[in-house]
This record gives C-alpha cells, sequence and structure tokens, in this order.
C-alpha cells in the first residue's frame, strides 16, 4: 500500500463504518508504514467501536511485531481488504490531480487589495499541523440559556437590554438627555438624545420625522429634505438605535434634527491578527438533502484541503444550512433527495468526515436547521450533536462571535440581511453585493435589528444579536451570493453555497454563487476565494 495521506485514511475508515479522532488520524499518516499501521488499527479496532481513537493506535503502534528479514510480513485478510480499498478509491486518489483544485479568483471590485490566489498544485499529504499552536474560544453562545416564555415583560427586558447596550457606544459622542427631560424644556434650547427608532414618516414638504425612543418615552425629530444627514433617513430600519443633536423647536415639541450618530464601528478600529501563518475557510449553506446539491464540488474542495497548497488551512467556520430542511418553502418536498431531516444530517456527517480530520471546525445553526426559527438560535441539540460528530465539531448559536487565535470572527446565519436589502436603496444594499447589506448591519452594531418583520427574532432577558465588541471578521452566508469587502477595517464575507439553482430560487429570480470557498490569512485578514464547481 502507498504511503498515506490523511484524506485517504479518512476516507477508507469512513468506508469501514468508523470515525476518528484528528489525533488518530495524524498518527496513522506519521508512522513509519502508514498503509500498514492503518490496516492493522482497523483490524485491532473493538467490535463495538464507532469511532477509531489515539489511543487505539498507540496501542497498535506498541504492539508492531519486529521486521521479518525476509523484508514481508503477513498481513490478515481483513486488513488487506481495508489497505485495498483505500487504493481503490477514486475520490482519494484523486487529492494528486492537479484539475482537482484548480482554483479562480472571484472580482469583487468593492474590496480592491486583496491578494490573488496561487495556482493550485495538487500535491498529496502536506498537512503537519501542531494543535499545541492553536486558540479557539466562542463567545456569546445563548445555548441553554433562554429565557424567553413571549409575555410582554420579555420584550420590555430584551428592548431595554438593547437600549442600554447600544446607547453606551453614543454616549461618547453627544450629551444625552432623556426625552422626557428634553419635552420639559424651553424652546430653542440645543438638545442631543439617543433612542431607538420608534416611526419614520414623510411631510407634505418632503421632510423626515423620526420619532426616538428611550426609557422614559418618545420625542419626535424633524430632519430637513435639504439637510446633508438627509441622506441617512434612507438608511434607517426601525428599532434600530440611533443618537441626534439639534434646537427645539419655539414651542419645544420637535427637535430640528443637525446632526445624526449611528452607533457604528470607529474608524480608528485595527484589527487583530493571529501570530503565525494560519489560515481559515469559511462557508456557509451547504444544502445536504436537497437534490441540488453539489457533491461533487464539496468532494473536489475536500480532497483540496489536504493537500500541500491547504495546509495553513487549520479552521473551519461554516455558517448555518448543513442541510436543506424539511418544510421550508412551499413544494420543497419536490426538490428534496433525502427527505428524512434526521437522514439529511447523517448524510451531511458523512461528507463531513471527508475533511481533514485535524481541522477546527465551528459550526452554527442556519433557517433551513432544525433548530428553531426565531433569533438567536441556539445550537443543535443532543440528538442532531450525535449525529454531526465528525471531527469534534464546536457546535455553537447564531450568532456566535468565535474567536481564533486572537482574531475575533463574528457568525451570523444572515437571515436579517434579506430584510435590509428589502427595506434600504439598491446602492446601499443588494443581493449582487450582500457585503454591502453587512455594512449597514456593522453600522448599526446589531444583526437583526427590526423587530417584528421578516426576521423572526426570539424576546430573550438579554440581546445577543448587538454585536457590544466590534469583529475583526464578520462572516455570514443565507443569500447564497458570494461578497466580501472591507469596512472601516473589518472583513466582511457572505461565502455563497454548495446548492446549485433550485426551482424555488428560480421563481424569486436566485442565481446563486455555488461551490466556492473563501480562505482568509489570520496573520493578515487577506482572502482568496477557490472555487470547485
Amino acid at each position: 500500500m502507498p504511503l498515506e495521506t490523511p484524506a485517504r485514511i479518512v476516507r477508507t475508515l469512513v468506508g469501514r463504518g468508523y470515525n476518528a479522532e484528528r489525533e488518530a488520524v495524524t498518527l496513522i499518516a506519521g508512522s513509519d508504514d502508514p498503509g500498514r499501521t492503518l490496516a492493522r488499527v482497523v483490524e485491532a479496532a473493538p467490535d463495538d467501536a464507532l469511532r477509531i481513537t489515539a489511543d487505539h493506535v498507540r496501542e497498535v503502534l506498541a504492539s508492531a511485531p519486529a521486521a521479518d528479514p525476509s523484508g514481508t510480513e503477513p498481513t490478515p485478510p481483513a486488513a488487506a481488504d481495508a489497505a485495498n480499498a483505500a487504493d481503490a478509491d477514486p475520490a482519494a486518489s484523486a487529492a494528486s490531480d492537479p484539475s482537482v483544485s484548480a482554483a479562480t479568483s472571484h472580482d469583487n471590485a468593492a474590496h480592491t487589495d486583496q491578494s490573488a490566489p496561487a495556482e493550485a498544485q495538487g500535491t498529496p499529504g502536506g498537512r503537519n499541523v501542531d494543535p499545541a499552536l492553536r486558540s479557539l474560544e466562542i463567545a456569546n453562545d445563548m445555548t441553554g440559556q433562554s429565557t424567553g416564555t413571549g409575555e410582554y415583560d420579555d420584550f420590555v427586558k430584551v428592548f431595554r437590554d438593547r437600549y442600554e447596550k447600544l446607547s453606551k457606544l453614543l454616549r461618547g459622542r453627544v450629551n444625552h438627555r432623556p426625552a422626557k427631560a428634553i419635552s420639559n424644556m424651553s424652546g430653542g434650547e440645543d438638545a442631543e438624545l439617543i433612542g431607538l427608532v420608534d416611526d419614520v414618516r414623510s411631510t407634505k414638504s418632503g421632510h423626515w420625522i423620526i420619532d426616538l425612543e428611550d426609557t422614559t418615552g418618545t420625542f419626535p425629530c424633524l430632519v430637513m429634505k435639504d439637510k446633508d444627514i438627509a441622506g441617512y433617513v434612507d438608511e434607517l430600519l426601525m428599532d434600530e438605535c440611533i443618537a441626534v443633536q439639534g434646537t427645539l423647536s419655539g414651542d419645544a415639541g420637535i427637535l430640528f434634527v443637525d446632526s445624526m450618530h449611528f452607533p457604528d464601528v470607529p474608524r480608528s478600529h485595527r484589527s487583530n491578527t493571529a501570530d503565525r501563518d494560519v489560515q481559515a475557510a469559511l462557508i456557509s449553506d451547504v444544502h445536504v438533502g436537497s437534490q441540488e446539491f453539489m457533491a461533487d464540488a464539496w468532494n473536489r474542495f475536500a480532497d483540496w484541503l489536504h493537500t500541500e497548497e491547504a495546509a495553513r488551512i487549520e479552521y473551519l467556520l461554516i455558517a448555518g444550512d448543513m442541510v436543506e430542511g424539511v418544510g421550508v418553502y412551499p413544494n420543497q418536498d419536490e426538490e428534496l433527495d433525502v427527505i428524512d431531516i434526521y437522514e439529511q444530517y447523517e448524510a451531511f456527517s458523512e461528507h463531513l468526515k471527508s475533511v481533514p480530520g485535524d481541522l477546527e471546525i465551528v459550526m452554527i445553526p442556519g433557517n433551513h436547521d432544525a433548530v428553531r426559527l426565531a433569533e438567536p438560535q441556539p445550537g443543535f441539540d443532543d440528538e442532531l450533536r450525535d449525529i454531526m460528530s465528525a471531527h469534534d465539531a464546536r457546535i455553537t448559536s447564531n450568532p456566535s462571535m468565535v474567536t481564533l487565535e486572537g482574531v475575533n470572527v463574528l457568525m451570523y446565519h444572515g437571515v436579517s440581511l434579506d430584510e435590509v436589502i428589502a427595506e434600504l436603496p439598491a446602492d446601499k444594499a443588494s443581493y449582487d453585493e450582500p457585503h454591502k447589506a453587512m455594512y449597514q448591519l456593522l453600522k448599526k452594531r446589531h444583526v437583526a435589528p427590526q423587530f417584528g418583520g421578516h426576521t423572526r427574532l426570539a424576546p430573550e432577558e438579554l440581546d445577543y444579536l448587538v454585536m457590544e465588541d466590534v469583529p475583526d471578521i464578520f462572516h455570514t452566508g443565507h443569500v447564497h451570493k458570494l461578497g466580501w469587502g472591507k469596512y472601516h477595517n473589518v472583513l466582511a464575507v457572505n461565502s455563497g453555497c454548495w446548492q446549485a439553482q433550485t426551482d424555488f430560487q428560480k421563481s424569486v429570480n436566485i442565481d446563486p454563487d455555488a461551490g466556492y470557498a473563501p480562505i482568509v490569512d489570520l496573520d493578515t485578514l487577506n482572502m482568496t476565494v477557490r472555487k470547485f464547481s
């Protein structure tokens, strides 16, 4: 049996019905004769074992017989079958085919400083990672923390928490006075107010009235149509938090606005970077179970991850919609390849096994996944976690802040992008440039500001959707479009999908960007995009 690559090791074990720990695959690949070690491991595995552990491999290595003087050694029949299966696996051997890892860059006019991808070499092996150098932390995981019951008090709590968190970001820019206090001021006085947008309406003259609400009441604010800030009104969403400065009218009944402020990412923001040359792959919307799931593209991606060229990729972040789900949209059952939801997750787990076992994987749910639709979405339940146990993936809620070696990555599936794109002008947010819609969320410092719209939001004691800390990378999916750019030094990436156009998508004019994998250098935050479709 030839020198084993991790890809062949994983595929051989999968073919024999086993999952494997990362360290187990690494130990097999690093042994003197990986093929023979793999064969012995399969032969020696306990009958009831579902996973090959590092301890299993160590026992086999420790009990290896002395070399036969003839240079040969008898191999048990079952072990020989395993070795032959690996040699005969065309998908595994494809890792050495240069055409498998051929990559193309994706031009993005909105962000021109991205480095161009190098030509793929397609050489097998090459993954020699040291897990001790890694660090991965997850913050803001609300799994198991849900307190919402749907009572009126829950809504009050979540909006109060939203206001408190976002108003703190604005208090350094304005001298806030409560709405109730402003209502008692005299006409002609200067006033500054921080509030949630309760209503936006136009006057007969084309001016704008914005009702802002804080914890003491609501106050009307007038934006004149000839003011420079009038353009900001088009960007406003209900329930977002803003600050205004201006002068009270003669009867003190309205505030004439001179300036408007958003919580925003400070222009002085400087992103964190890793201390070593390491990369993360950002993907989303795999949609296993759909007839349009692009299994061939996924296999090319997985095989490429085993090559020397991809050796620096140590993290894989998946931003939701692992499976197609059931009953998500009208007549979806006619487009399903796998009808049972649990079988969809089993199929996804099998596909996940094909990526290198030494990757650190983080997954959040999306609107097609079998969790509650209302955001924030808790991570998958124990039954689904058991199914998706490949490579010990980290499962967290949607959204979550994931810190990779000091680099803060905000993972959010992105359902609210539909609402942002529908509500805002096309030059501010569109499906063709989804990263611009993400800029709006960064500006508002909230991943889903508008309550009561198309985005289902759950009232909790805390508002987990506020961006209290500025991310270094903002990663979303959902809209099945590829786009990226930098906003105040934050890299915003919408990573496309792994599903070809469905009949439903045709009916709503969605032309997906499928089979792409954005790769981010964590030490520079430069990005390349690989195409596998």
